[in-house]
């Protein structure tokens, strides 16, 4: 895995760049967040990166922060979330108005992400809950957990049941508060369903 490249900016077409290093040009695929903080063309750049192995081709994806390289990666693991949707995610909005939008389930300001529907912000809102801690308010980063939980796969399981994301998600919260296991709250979900 290529974890990050340090050269000379090449050229720069959003969301392409390029960085020449020892004579090497990596191409890479950034969001705009990090072009924001890129110098000019001919100057030196360090980006962390990471590396997406696809079937026709291999991708390398640039950050600024290892909070955005930290978010992409959490955001591809989201079911109906690529590379592509994680980009614009990272292009139309900060890693803490992210994390915001999360915490207050706040789908109409994810929705305004170009790219992003109602569907997936709802997807976006239920999986990324409890992944995202915030003390940046202290320390200036952001903490984005990779682990699975116990409510984002019981969540996946009422999708795979065939209930709409809104309805997996109201039935999830009317399953209850505490510490459950995913079986129990997927139970818990279907009992308050077969009730309605």
């Amino acid at each position: 895995m290529i974890g990050s490249v340090r050269g000379r900016i090449a050229s720069k077409t959003p969301p392409q760049l390029m960085v020449d290093v020892g004579g090497l040009g990596y191409e890479l695929e950034a969001p705009m967040s990090t072009f924001y903080h890129l110098p000019p063309v001919g100057q030196e750049v360090h980006l962390l990166t990471h590396l997406v192995v696809r079937e026709d081709a291999h991708v390398l994806y640039a950050f600024a922060t290892e909070d955005e390289r930290r978010l992409f990666r959490s955001l591809i693991k989201v079911s109906g979330v690529g590379p592509k949707i994680a980009l614009a995610l990272l292009s139309g909005i900060s890693v803490a108005a992210f994390a915001q939008c999360v915490q207050s389930e706040d789908i109409t300001a994810l929705t305004r992400v170009p790219g992003i529907g109602r569907k997936t912000a709802e997807r976006l809102v239920v999986e990324m809950r409890d992944r995202i801690t915030r003390p940046e308010a202290a320390s200036g980063t952001l903490a984005v957990s990779d682990g699975s939980n116990p409510e984002t796969e019981a969540y996946g399981a009422l999708i795979a049941l065939g209930y709409r994301p809104a309805e997996a998600t109201r039935l999830l919260k009317a399953a209850g508060p505490g510490t459950h296991s995913t079986e129990e709250l997927i139970r818990r979900a279907l009992q308050g369903a077969v009730r309605e």
